[in-house]
């Protein structure tokens, strides 16, 4: 805890200098990401219409345990997705050296399942969880998986311009299975889980059998699971997840959350499994201003 409030004093006395500066060169023209091939080729996507084929001999029965993941028709990434589209950039290599601190902190554990999340809203999380799943997944062989477990407010699927429905809810509530809700994006060798359907109950949901089911098939399929999980306070949805994950991140926007706040998000969490703060210059949740330089640096 000693680390971590060194961490918060030095986030409080150098905050408003960070905030000052720009953002990033927006003149900067964003390029795609030049990623290396995956071990196993993507499926291409289904064509828009086939003609029909002759009488054959029935097919035989479909193996439900194969996943079919589908493929979003003209999706476009969020402008500040800087990961892909300006991996030159000095917040893309931020991310990436967030990337490599957790590889780090695995020191001969598995660090499969990571739970991002804040203390309040408006911190960034959302947007720091997507931005280091498509770190991530630029890593050789690396299968990556970012999966919206904010039934409240979700907003992975607005950053990845895909339909929020089907998702996870609909799997917990029974409408659908797995296979049927994952989204692949074989240009980023990554795949995204939105959130579904938004339900009454979202915490009995994310505490239930079923996620635990569906946690342990994901960990057998990817080797890491990025969840973007709601804030905090004043919700039970964290406490109720973090058991079942490896680590997690706390999102603060530096020199701006409360320590008292921080200490309070933290107090009710398994220590061991706390990977860090991740200091953010300003909230990406809800606002317009991303906190590309403010993004910052990892320590448990």
């Amino acid at each position: 805890m000693s680390r971590i409030q060194d961490i918060l004093s030095k986030a409080e006395r150098d905050g408003t200098a960070r905030r000052t500066r720009g953002l990033h060169d927006e003149s900067r023209t964003p390029r795609p990401v030049a990623l290396p091939q995956r071990r196993e080729a993507a499926t291409p996507p289904a064509p828009a219409w086939t003609p029909p084929a002759p009488a054959a001999a029935p097919a035989p029965a479909a193996d439900t345990n194969a996943v079919h993941e589908h493929f979003p028709s003209g999706f476009a990434l969020d402008q500040h997705l800087v990961a892909a589209l300006a991996p030159h950039s000095l917040a893309a290599e931020q991310y990436r050296s967030l990337r490599t601190r957790i590889k780090r902190a695995e020191s001969g554990r598995s660090i499969r399942a990571i739970a991002i999340t804040s203390p309040a809203k408006g911190d960034g999380k959302s947007l720091t969880a997507a931005n280091l799943a498509l770190t991530m997944a630029q890593e050789f062989q690396e299968r990556v998986l970012l999966l919206d477990a904010d039934m409240r407010r979700p907003s992975v699927h607005q950053l990845f311009g895909i339909s929020d429905t089907p998702g996870l809810s609909d799997v917990l509530m029974g409408a659908a299975e797995l296979n049927q809700v994952m989204v692949s994006l074989p240009e980023y060798h990554m795949t995204l889980l939105p959130a579904g359907v938004p339900p009454s109950h979202p915490a009995e949901l994310l505490g239930s059998a079923a996620m635990r089911r569906i946690l342990d098939t994901l960990r057998t399929r990817f080797d890491r699971i990025l969840i973007d999980l709601p804030p905090v306070a004043p919700l039970a949805d964290v406490h109720i997840l973090s058991p079942m994950v490896d680590g997690v991140l706390m999102i603060v926007r530096a020199g701006i959350t409360p320590k008292p706040a921080i200490e309070q998000a933290l107090s009710g969490l398994d220590g061991s499994k706390v990977l860090g703060l991740v200091l953010n210059e300003t909230g990406g949740d809800s606002g317009t201003k991303y906190g590309y330089e403010g993004y910052g640096y990892i320590a448990g």
